[in-house]
């Protein structure tokens, strides 16, 4: 596979845009091609939320070293919604209500952006059917053929975004979004995050029917369950900013047993972390209440706001 069709991810060090002096990431190689999924776990504080950040250009976090390619661009130098143009998208842990926005208008408004493209063309306006944007009987046919990929109410379309959303419905919405805008290479940050068994399994069948080999998919997770729906063709051990470990599903499995403590360590980190294996924590009720914790992401620190698509 050519490096155009592949996401190139060469030394990339990552820190606070606020303590440039404090890197999160040390050091992260990683290439994802389409057609793969690849999984990226780690425990708490490893830098995991910080890569899918990074990676889609998010304000409060600034690269101090290395390359990110994709598609022969040079993926740093893009601002966020170039990024999303270019086929890149992330499903956010905690996504954002914006009450007022029904789910149709914000899609079609993302999807008439996606095909404006990274280089804007004089004589394409999106928001013209006839000038290169999308008809509302075309957006119309989109949004029930995504509905009916994921098995859902196409009466999701009218409600305000992740207004009043239970945890299950919000990570819905995401895998609506990239149902509909199609993208290349899809960034999923702890897709799992405070779902029950049913939400999880619902999420992931999701996923799995958006599978395809134009399709690459990074998928960051804590916890091995979700793994136990979505098939990784790697598994990849991020802890301390870099990656230590990688190998195939048997290391998940491992992760699952041992915890991350013996991996840790015969990588030469000093871990407090337990070698007990991992527990899963008990997922909010699907009225939509979070964990304990809910404005920090993986990383131990607050949550910023959300960055374009």
């Amino acid at each position: 596979m050519s490096n155009d069709q592949r996401l190139v991810i060469r030394d990339l060090h990552v820190a606070p845009f606020g303590h440039p002096e404090t890197e999160i990431l040390q050091g992260i190689d990683l290439e994802v091609g389409k057609g793969e999924v690849h999984a990226i776990m780690g425990p708490n504080g490893s830098g995991k939320t910080t890569l899918a950040y990074a990676l889609m250009g998010h304000p409060a976090y600034v690269v101090t070293k290395g390359e990110v390619h994709w598609k022969d661009r040079d993926v740093l130098k893009l601002t966020p919604d170039k990024r999303g143009r270019l086929g890149l998208f992330l499903a956010f842990q905690y996504p954002t209500a914006i009450p007022g926005l029904s789910v149709a208008s914000f899609i079609r408004s993302a999807l008439n952006a996606r095909l404006l493209g990274v280089d804007r063309n004089g004589d394409v306006d999106p928001t013209d059917p006839a000038r290169g944007g999308i008809s509302m009987r075309d957006f119309r046919t989109k949004m029930r053929e995504a509905f009916a990929l994921l098995k859902m109410d196409e009466g999701f379309a009218t409600r305000y975004v992740n207004e009043g959303f239970s945890g299950g419905e919000k990570k819905r919405l995401e895998m609506l979004q990239m149902a509909v805008l199609q993208p290349e290479m899809a960034i999923m940050d702890e897709t799992d995050s405070g779902l029950d068994i049913d939400a999880l399994r619902i999420v992931a069948e999701g996923v799995n029917a958006m599978l395809n080999p134009e399709l690459g998919v990074l998928l960051i997770t804590h916890y091995q369950r979700l793994l136990n729906y979505i098939t990784p063709d790697v598994v990849h051990v991020l802890a301390a900013g870099r990656i230590v470990k990688s190998g195939g599903k048997d290391l998940a499995i491992r992760l699952e047993e041992e915890g991350y403590g013996p991996i840790l360590r015969e990588a030469g980190l000093e871990t407090g972390v337990s070698d007990e294996a991992l527990a899963v924590p008990i997922a909010p009720d699907e009225a939509g209440h979070e964990p304990s914790h809910p404005t920090a992401h993986g990383d131990g620190h607050a949550e910023p706001a959300g960055v374009a698509r």
